[in-house]
């Protein structure tokens, strides 16, 4: 009988697979989050009629209703011809095709009528095009 204790090894536990998973998740944590920084200074801006009035006829809206009628900026147009379109949206524009052009459509409104907008507007060369929606309430 062999009463000499046996020559076992150390039992130690190997750290560098759990360090190499906490830097991972300190990198994709450091990369995935988005940082917002707010104002030092809160400032309550004064209001004024006359600022919001120029900024209205900063942007031009283009409502197409249920029918598929155009109205720019509240104005109906006498007819749904793409030539009437281009010129009212000309008029209203003054040639500036920087300015921003809003299509707010009715959900009921023919596909058509809405892509001959978008293709006026193009021709016009209006880059700045956006297309007004409401949220969904139902959450449907």
């Amino acid at each position: 009988m062999n009463f000499r204790p046996r020559q076992t090894e150390e039992v130690g536990i190997n750290l560098t697979p759990l360090i190499d998973v906490v830097f991972l998740m300190l990198i994709f944590f450091m990369v995935s989050t988005t940082f917002e920084r707010h104002a030092e200074l809160l400032i309550d801006l004064p209001k004024a009629d006359a600022a919001q009035e120029e900024q209205r006829r900063e942007i031009i809206e283009l409502a197409i209703d249920a029918q598929g009628r155009f109205f720019v900026n509240g104005q109906e147009l006498v007819n749904t011809r793409p030539a009437t379109l281009e010129a009212a949206l000309t008029r209203v524009s003054e040639g500036d095709s920087s300015l921003p052009l809003i299509v707010r459509a009715d959900g009921r409104t023919p596909h058509q009528s809405v892509v001959t907008a978008m293709d006026v507007a193009a021709r016009l060369g209006f880059s700045r095009l956006s297309i007004a929606t409401t949220p969904d309430r139902d959450g449907d």
